[in-house]
């Protein structure tokens, strides 16, 4: 049985807007994936889309068992931070691998890397 219908209205609303905005921003972070040409243009739609899809669909779940079980939401909180932390870092790594390996097969469409003078690294611990 659920206890959802516990709930009540002043707490339901918001519930309901974060999950379909939430919910709304993941989809079009999807439909993103699709309709994209390029693989950098697709890298941002997902990336973005599902960070915040996520964020608002956690908060949603913070408030509703925030006021159903009077219970901490570290969970959530959780979720929040690793999503935030990890999307960009994958964004990232997913770009810089993409942009190598355009470099190596020669394409011309992808910004080459400068040939100017290399930084004095004789004295880093590299």
């Amino acid at each position: 049985m659920s206890h959802l219908t516990d709930l009540p209205t002043w707490a339901a609303i918001p519930v309901c807007i974060l999950l379909l905005l939430g919910s709304a921003i993941t989809l079009v972070g999807s439909i993103g994936l699709i309709r994209l040409k390029t693989f950098y243009s697709r890298l941002h739609a997902p990336t973005l889309g599902a960070s915040a899809g996520t964020i608002l669909i956690c908060i949603a779940s913070m408030i509703t068992f925030a006021v159903l079980q009077n219970r901490w939401i570290l969970h959530e909180i959780l979720i929040i931070v690793f999503v935030i932390l990890t999307t960009p870092v994958t964004l990232m790594l997913l770009g810089q691998s993409a942009l190598y390996r355009d470099r190596i097969e020669g394409k011309n469409d992808v910004p080459r890397k400068t040939t100017g003078e290399q930084p004095d690294t004789s004295g880093m611990d590299i």
